[in-house]
């Protein structure tokens, strides 16, 4: 077993003295880090000083765009002033390097290959739960161009902790797309300029070494089809504000989903590779709207408590429910549906495939004992006559 050395950081905004009591805070950002896959994975938490600590309160997941970090994210696309009064904690995640040295999400290339960052910001969830008051219906995400690829690949992949997401920027590849697998309606928002040079608008691909990106008007009609939306959309054309500019918005609204789920459009036309209403402008920047302000606004509508989750349609009798803790120390809990009894094999192998450990079961919970295996990373395989599922599965 290796021992974690975490660093921490507290940058006050204000002067003020910190007691000693859980649940007493001060505007302040903390900067912390753990372990993960071999990697410290370190990010910035931002709690107002009107969270005293004795209500739970909502989460957001503020990701960055590729090239960038945490703090660049924190002040680009700055949600703290709304924070500041709406009474929420804002998490801003550092990624690592996805393309050379550019610090970015795994979302573009093979799904299971690279950094575990779905592993990452599920333990960043639970780290934070543990030492703050969260209301865990209440978690969003949102990012700025492969930060909103990342918030999309929450709503595919970690929707049973995912309320609503809302990209900036970003979009999918078709890969992901094929296999997003929400376990419920989930309200989505997208921002997007038309003249886009990085992510193209019409899903035009301007950097040579990712898969495709999803033609963003394709892309809503998925999430309007999967959230079961009005097929025709209410446009409001916003006021033009800023004449200086040089471009102008649209927004687009298909209502009517399940449980009250929506997916919402603002189109800025002739806008850039941009977050609008941001102080740090830079190319074409629509200044009609604040994008930080309408996401809130459209998070406040939903609490993932509303929706009804279902077990993920893989169109088998016997569906995975979680594997858990991961990483883990001692013990693997894995959760199935398998109403039918019908039987199930499990295995545990090392990441050159030899297996360490099987069982044929027909049981819905299982405990697999892991403190005999070096720190690592391993392989479970869960399969029946019907199908094969590999999932990576940390052992520290």
């Amino acid at each position: 077993m290796c021992i974690t050395i975490k660093r921490k950081f507290i940058l006050f905004s204000i002067s003020a003295i910190l007691f000693c009591g859980f649940n007493t805070y001060a505007q302040s950002t903390i900067i912390d880090s753990f372990l993960h896959g071999g990697i410290y994975r370190s990010y910035r938490i931002y709690i107002p000083a009107i969270n005293d600590g004795t209500k739970k309160v909502p989460l957001i997941f503020n990701l960055h765009g590729l090239g960038s970090n945490g703090y660049e994210q924190e002040n680009y696309g700055d949600f703290r002033p709304i924070a500041d009064t709406a009474n929420f904690i804002i998490v801003s995640p550092n990624g690592t390097n996805v393309i050379l040295t550019s610090k970015g999400w795994n979302t573009f290339f093979t799904i299971g290959s690279g950094t575990d960052d779905l592993g990452f910001i599920n333990r960043l969830l639970d780290t934070v739960a543990k030492k703050y008051s969260i209301n865990l219906n209440r978690v969003y995400a949102t990012g700025m161009s492969n930060g909103g690829f990342m918030s999309y690949e929450l709503a595919c992949f970690m929707s049973n902790r995912i309320a609503a997401i809302a990209s900036v920027t970003g979009s999918m590849t078709a890969e992901r797309r094929t296999a997003c697998n929400p376990r419920h309606a989930t309200p989505i928002m997208e921002i997007h300029g038309t003249a886009d040079k990085t992510v193209g608008y019409d899903g035009t691909n301007y950097l040579s070494t990712i898969p495709g990106f999803t033609h963003i008007d394709s892309l809503m009609q998925y999430w309007v089809k999967y959230n079961g939306c009005s097929s025709s959309a209410t446009k409001t054309i916003l006021p033009n504000i800023s004449t200086t500019d040089a471009c102008t918005a649209e927004r687009y609204v298909w209502s009517g989903g399940k449980e009250s789920s929506s997916v919402e459009l603002f189109k800025i036309i002739g806008g850039g590779h941009t977050w609008p209403g941001s102080a740090i402008s830079t190319g074409v920047t629509n200044q009609d709207f604040s994008a930080s302000k309408e996401i809130w606004r459209f998070f406040s509508q939903y609490s993932l408590d509303q929706f009804s989750l279902s077990i993920p349609s893989n169109n088998l009798s016997i569906a995975l429910l979680g594997i858990y803790p991961n990483p883990a120390k001692d013990i693997i809990h894995v959760r199935l549906s398998n109403s039918n009894r019908e039987e199930v094999i499990l295995q545990l192998s090392d990441i050159m495939g030899r297996a360490l450990w099987q069982i044929t079961t027909s049981d819905d919970e299982l405990q697999i004992p892991c403190d005999t295996y070096p720190s690592g990373i391993y392989l479970m395989t869960i399969r029946n006559e019907h199908s094969t599922s590999v999932h990576k599965i940390i052992i520290e």
